[in-house]
């Protein structure tokens, strides 16, 4: 049998590697809201209204999330082409010399707010290596030279993201490029079977249409705009497993889903009637608006932007009426907070009055919906979320109130962790297999 690097291994050779599958997510009673009544997956576009209206009309007590703990063990050959496969394997290990292969990651765009996050969370990582950082803006140089808190930990030069050099350097890509510049790499990286995790907007919107229109841009890459999976792990999960290319969520957009997310998914909600007040730091409009900011008259300033045309709003719309099984139209205000890092979002909906649901506490139906997700936290009923609770964590913390005919729910996060990095991270590890935790806690 040949080991994949030229040699040749005996049979009893290729049974000392184990690949130790760890999945963060097993099978649990129950569907989420990404699964068909039947238990599985459904497409790869799981934010339609078909896939996810199948789940109109199950008991709602049965949403709650079923990603639990499951071990596979699985006999492979340690070769380096299974990490860029869909069996992209997590570890590969001789059960006798304790040899493994580490995931090669690259960074691309690696100089903004989204670049550092990820550098910082994936130097802690315990089964990646870095292994490329690319720039053009930051070509040549020291990643120490831009980022001083690195010294001692990473010694990489920016390259630029030729996509030779990429191909060559990594098995798995984060791209932390501008909005509409990953469509120009995406289609050379997949050929060249490697596995991409995309941060910017360029695979989120399935209707191509939309993304014209709010980003005012041609989009250039429609094949795999069908093929990528939207990054949320708490409805996607099964999806982001196998996928190759993953859109991962806009910060508002993951903070508005999953706040509305377990209403959508038993129909205890009127859709048209929601509004979405939405703050956040500066930090979320990019590392060059953002400085000079605290030193400027805005710092003491707070207002609204973008009202009624900001692009995540097709992005929620999108993902809730994927899970309501039918058309949403929300209200989406976002705000400029004076200060650096968080988003919060206090939500404003009236119950369906026509939905048939079992009487309990909505406290208790997220806590069920959320039950098994590692980074979802449910207040206590009267409690809500602050800032300072979920900053520097990649925790989404959620609090609801009843109101008689209508529904207060109100999230926050950290908008560059997971809002962005962290949750491209927390993607990763589904995508190899890895303890979903793994680098972020």
């Amino acid at each position: 049998m040949s080991r994949g690097f030229g040699q040749e291994i005996s049979e009893k050779q290729r049974r000392s590697y184990i690949f130790i599958n760890t999945l963060a997510g097993g099978e649990r009673e129950g569907l989420c809201a990404g699964d068909t009544e039947e238990g599985h997956p459904g497409s790869e576009d799981d934010t339609s209204p078909a896939g996810m209206g199948r789940l109109q009309g199950q008991d709602p007590l049965k949403r709650a999330s079923r990603q639990g703990s499951r071990k596979d063990f699985e006999i492979v050959t340690p070769t380096r082409k299974c990490l860029t496969t869909t069996g992209f394997y997590s570890k590969i290990k001789n059960i006798f010399t304790g040899e493994s292969i580490m995931v090669r990651v690259g960074i691309v765009g690696v100089s903004g707010y989204t670049g550092e996050e990820l550098i910082r969370i994936l130097i802690g990582h315990p089964k990646v290596k870095i292994s490329g950082l690319f720039s053009s803006s930051a070509y040549a140089k020291p990643i120490t030279g831009i980022f001083p808190e690195f010294n001692g930990k990473l010694d990489l030069l920016c390259l630029k993201p030729d996509v030779k050099t990429i191909v060559a350097k990594c098995d798995l890509v984060f791209l932390a490029l501008p909005h509409t510049t990953s469509m120009d790499l995406v289609p050379k990286l997949v050929k060249a079977g490697k596995r991409v995790i995309d941060l910017s907007a360029d695979y989120r919107l399935k209707d191509f249409k939309a993304y014209e229109k709010f980003y005012q841009y041609k989009h250039k890459d429609k094949a795999n705009l069908k093929k990528a999976v939207y990054g949320l792990p708490e409805l996607n999960r099964v999806q982001i497993k196998k996928a190759g290319i993953v859109a991962n969520p806009g910060c508002y957009p993951t903070a508005a889903i999953l706040a509305l997310a377990p209403l959508a998914a038993i129909g205890a909600a009127d859709f048209n009637s929601v509004i979405i007040d939405a703050k956040s730091g500066v930090s979320g409009a990019g590392r060059k608006k953002t400085e000079g900011f605290f030193s400027s008259p805005e710092k003491e300033n707070f207002k609204a932007y973008k009202v009624g045309v900001h692009q995540h709003t097709p992005e929620i719309n999108q993902v809730l009426a994927g899970l309501a099984g039918k058309r949403v139209k929300v209200t989406f205000v976002p705000h400029l907070l004076p200060v650096k890092i968080g988003i919060l979002e206090t939500i404003y909906i009236k119950k369906n009055q026509k939905a048939k649901i079992k009487k309990q506490k909505l406290v208790d139906l997220y806590k069920k919906f959320y039950k098994h997700e590692p980074f979802v936290r449910i207040k206590a009923e009267g409690e809500f979320p602050a800032l300072k609770d979920v900053v520097g964590t990649n925790f989404c913390d959620i609090g609801i109130r009843d109101d008689a005919d209508s529904v207060i729910v109100i999230s926050a996060i950290d908008n560059l962790i997971k809002g962005a990095s962290g949750q491209a991270v927390q993607n990763m590890n589904i995508m190899c297999a890895f303890p979903e935790t793994a680098g972020l806690l």
